[in-house]
């Protein structure tokens, strides 16, 4: 099992949940940990939880660890994962954002579900309280 880590600045990082050996994502909540989602581990597609069929989010490219949300038309960049599991966020025209981690660092497509299905959702309710 990783841990999925926020990145937060000055202060320690926040666990938002984690990700099992098997490609299924849990967010960290007070009681029972909820399950969110999961990753195809053999073709790196992520797929969020949903009543009746799961719906994909994004995939990552198990290659090289660039990741992938899946949108109408061409699915759009929207960072990459490193092997020592770090997150980084896409910026255009400036270097990529580090947003979080995972630890231990299991694979890209494990590290990709954390990233779309945990630290993603989690920056965008961050910006969206700060208005």
């Amino acid at each position: 099992m990783s841990k999925v880590y926020l990145e937060v600045s000055l202060a320690p990082d926040r666990l938002l949940g984690h990700v099992k050996e098997n490609g299924n994502v849990y967010r960290s909540d007070v009681g029972l940990d909820d399950k969110i989602g999961h990753v195809h581990l053999k073709s790196g597609k992520v797929y969020a939880r949903r009543l009746g069929a799961d719906k994909k989010v994004g995939h990552v490219d198990l290659d090289n660890g660039r990741v992938y949300a899946t949108r109408v038309g061409p699915d759009k960049y929207v960072g990459r994962v490193k092997e020592d599991g770090t997150m980084h966020r896409d910026k255009s025209l400036a270097p990529d954002d580090y947003v979080g981690k995972v630890n231990p660092f299991i694979s890209f497509a494990h590290s990709a579900a954390a990233m779309l299905l945990l630290v993603l959702p989690a920056l965008e309710t961050q910006a969206y309280n700060a208005k």
